[in-house]
């Protein structure tokens, strides 16, 4: 009987070799979704006939507007990973603008910039380690702090430094010199053509390729290494471990040994210099001057961008991507494209209900599909969409996102907690 129940008994595979077939799977089944999301994208542009929806310029603005998002998300990402809530990225990123755009003024060198803006950013990261680490100060009330405090010390700097510069003034700096750009040879060449057949797929992937690999900037392809850099540093070393057991659970850290006030402030004053690389970005890779409120929110967008990510760095470059794109169809000026998003969006709502049906979830079907409907007669019946929607489509598009996804979200058990060793020191 014993020999006969061990033999009709459900063989378990190992949990290393099941957690090996899930990570497997389940990095299969986020490839199949980008591809299919992409194949969307394509069909909506074939239908419609827009085609800045998935050519090169507009691969290459959303480059522009997703790097400064990613930066502030992936800051943000290293200091809750840690334990702290960092709502301070804008200021930090404040810093970064104002901090590069003086030092690469000063010295005509941009390197200089880039290395005083991250300098900056990591002041910022100083401050609220200082407040929320070693002072208890709540962390939410530190990070506004600190973005108010960005604000008005750097307009009297600009004031001090700016103001009697030639092509400088209150708000702004005079010209800045730029980062050097690469590109592969011949891609544009050879694949420019096949872009403008149209093609179903074919065309989209020609632009996507065009965009990535023509005229990038080195900041650009430096932020890019950063999000798998962040993720193997934090995933699979020991330090990375260390870290996020700060975040996960400190008092447990602790009593193995880990030095937890010095893991949070590292994280803290690299997620300042994350968010300052970002305000580089804006100053000297996306415009080659300083403006008072050149951030624009961005701080808070890659927040957005790091939740929707569910603090990885993975889903976090996929938000930043997904904001950089809206944002760039609206500054192109492609507003038609931008209604022509109803329909995918639509696609996007059908696709979803049908997950939701198949998973049991009777009710969230009905009201995908129910909107899927509503966008799908909105697009049906319209020619284009009110100027003041398109304008604010990347924040509406954070908002939606926002409102989606957080069903499935699992922040680090200890963020925002006021932690103080057991020793009471």
């Amino acid at each position: 009987m014993t020999r006969t129940m061990e033999q009709t008994a459900p063989r378990t595979a190992p949990p290393s070799r099941l957690g090996g077939l899930w990570r497997r799977w389940r990095g299969l089944g986020i490839a199949a979704a980008v591809l299919a999301a992409f194949a969307a994208l394509s069909a909506v542009r074939a239908f419609t006939g827009q085609n800045p929806l998935t050519d090169s310029g507009t691969v290459q603005a959303t480059l522009a507007f997703a790097v400064p998002i990613a930066m502030a998300g992936l800051g943000g990402l290293w200091a809750e990973r840690a334990g702290i809530v960092n709502i301070g990225l804008e200021g930090m990123m404040v810093f970064g603008t104002w901090f590069g755009a003086y030092a690469a003024w000063v010295t005509g060198d941009p390197w200089l910039g880039l290395a005083a803006g991250v300098l900056g950013g990591v002041f910022g990261g100083l401050i609220h380690a200082l407040a929320t680490v070693t002072f208890g100060v709540d962390h939410i009330v530190s990070g506004v702090a600190i973005n108010i405090l960005a604000v008005g010390a750097m307009r009297y700097l600009s004031i001090l430094f700016f103001q009697e510069a030639p092509g400088g003034g209150a708000s702004q700096s005079p010209q800045l010199p730029g980062f050097p750009r690469i590109s592969l040879p011949f891609v544009a060449d050879v694949l420019g053509p096949l872009q403008q057949q149209r093609i179903f797929l074919v065309s989209d992937l020609a632009g996507l390729v065009i965009g990535l690999t023509t005229g990038m900037s080195v900041i650009t392809l430096l932020a890019i290494l950063l999000v798998p850099a962040s993720y193997l540093i934090l995933w699979k070393t020991p330090f990375g471990l260390r870290l996020r057991s700060c975040g996960e659970n400190p008092d447990a850290a602790e009593s193995l040994g880990v030095p937890v006030y010095r893991y949070k402030y590292l994280a803290v004053l690299v997620s300042g210099g994350l968010a300052g690389l970002g305000g580089v970005f804006l100053a000297m890779v996306a415009s080659n001057i300083y403006q008072e409120g050149q951030t624009n929110g961005r701080g808070y967008i890659g927040l957005a961008a790091m939740i929707f990510g569910n603090w990885r760095p993975g889903g976090l470059a996929m938000g930043a991507g997904l904001f950089g794109y809206t944002d760039a169809l609206q500054v192109r000026g492609a507003t038609a494209a931008v209604h022509a998003l109803l329909l995918l969006i639509a696609i996007a709502l059908v696709a979803a209900a049908v997950v939701q049906w198949l998973r049991g979830r009777r009710t969230a079907a009905v009201v995908a599909l129910a909107l899927a409907v509503v966008l799908g007669v909105w697009f049906a019946f319209t020619d284009t969409l009110p100027r003041e929607l398109v304008t604010y489509s990347p924040h509406i598009a954070t908002l939606l996102v926002m409102a989606l996804a957080t069903q499935r979200l699992r922040a680090p058990a200890a963020v925002g907690r006021q932690w103080r060793p057991r020793g009471g020191s």
